[in-house]
């Protein structure tokens, strides 16, 4: 059958105003059709001549900011809250204003980080912030001061989440900042050339030291000896280094929670990989940052389809549970192999029309929970 995505559906729960819900679930469609960032081959795609397509997605991005708007994809019932920062290419782009040099200092490009709650072995995207050598420069901000404001504006919605992060935020200002707020948090120990130094509460060093195979804790050691926190560190045979957590939770959840941060990374992979993220053109950094916020919301419906699919030709129905991010108990090769947004949109499948209205349905009533939770009131 038809892979038949009834997009408006999805577009009327995320915007408020029908019109808009048109517009959006138009580009959309398109855009998953494409697979591309461009807007010359997110046109082609749409109704209509594709002047006159490019000229309507450029109104949209002049009416709408889905930046602001994908907040609404944040998880009420998830653990915690991922943030991770991606490179994205952009050779060619020497005349593009937020364009600057990645981490290797030589190839053209910027950053994205973003925010994410996780989702059975992937990510739904919450929150963006792009920044770059030169937007850094221009604004004579930091790359740090980026992460600052990206969480910041997380903040309330955090509660008593933590932020699972990875070793590029493990630096004294932002875990000042952290403890400063309120922030639960875990994050990876940079073990870099330059170490940090930990002291216990008696003042004396403490030895970050484990052989292959052993797990070692450190609770209430003070980092720089301005903030206190809990360490563990674990050495999993095989791997050439052992690998250390700071949080200001018990470690051992801690540890664990850590571990799904590769879900982050898995949803990097499909934006990249099957979704093109990296197929844009645009000459402002606004724009851009707003058409990769829209597909970042096709992402997650996309994701939605393609997980219920998963479940329905290779694996045991999911069904929904206090945690969204549980997995089926009977599951196959074919369902471990292949992600659901992969099935989605590169296998070729048959299901019975009912079947695929079924999965439908209920990708739309679990985006329905994500966009509009269900607030609790008492009489």
């Amino acid at each position: 059958m038809d892979k038949y995505i009834p997009m408006r559906s999805f577009m009327q729960h995320f915007f408020e105003d029908e019109t808009t819900a048109a517009k959006a679930a138009e580009i959309g469609q398109a855009m998953l059709v494409a697979r591309s960032l461009r807007l010359s081959e997110i046109a082609a795609k749409m109704r209509g001549g594709s002047a006159a397509s490019y000229k309507r997605i450029q109104r949209f991005l002049r009416e709408v900011d889905p930046r602001a708007m994908l907040w609404r994809l944040f998880c009420e019932q998830a653990e915690y809250v991922i943030g991770d920062p991606t490179e994205i290419e952009r050779p060619q782009a020497w005349k593009t204003a937020y364009v600057g040099t990645l981490k290797d200092g030589k190839t053209r490009g910027f950053w994205m980080l973003l925010l994410a709650t996780p989702y059975r072995g992937r990510a739904i995207p919450c929150g963006l912030l792009t920044y770059s050598s030169r937007t850094i420069a221009a604004g004579l901000s930091s790359r740090n001061t980026n992460h600052v404001r990206a969480f910041a504006e997380l903040k309330d919605l955090l509660g008593e989440r933590p932020l699972v992060l990875d070793r590029e935020f493990s630096y004294l200002e932002l875990l000042l900042n952290l403890v400063e707020e309120g922030v639960n948090f875990v994050i990876r120990l940079n073990q870099g050339s330059h170490t940090p130094k930990f002291w216990d509460a008696e003042g004396k060093e403490v030895v970050l030291s484990l052989s292959p195979g052993e797990k070692v804790i450190h609770p209430a050691v003070w980092y720089k000896g301005k903030v206190c926190l809990s360490l563990i560190g674990v050495w999993k045979k095989g791997l050439a280094e052992p690998l250390w957590v700071m949080t200001n939770l018990e470690p051992e959840r801690a540890w664990q929670m850590y571990l799904s941060r590769m879900k982050i990374e898995e949803t990097f992979r499909d934006l990249k990989g099957l979704l093109g993220m990296t197929r844009l053109m645009n000459k402002r950094q606004e724009n851009m940052e707003k058409m990769v916020a829209m597909l970042l919301l096709i992402y997650a419906i996309a994701l939605l389809l393609g997980e219920n699919l998963r479940d329905r030709l290779y694996g045991e129905i999911f069904q929904p549970q206090e945690s969204v991010d549980v997995l089926p108990h009977k599951t196959g090769k074919k369902w471990r192999r292949y992600s659901g947004l992969f099935i989605l949109l590169k296998q070729k499948w048959w299901l019975p029309a009912r079947q695929w209205q079924s999965i439908v349905k209920e990708a739309l009533a679990s985006f329905a929970a994500i966009v509009r939770p269900t607030v609790l009131t008492y009489v």
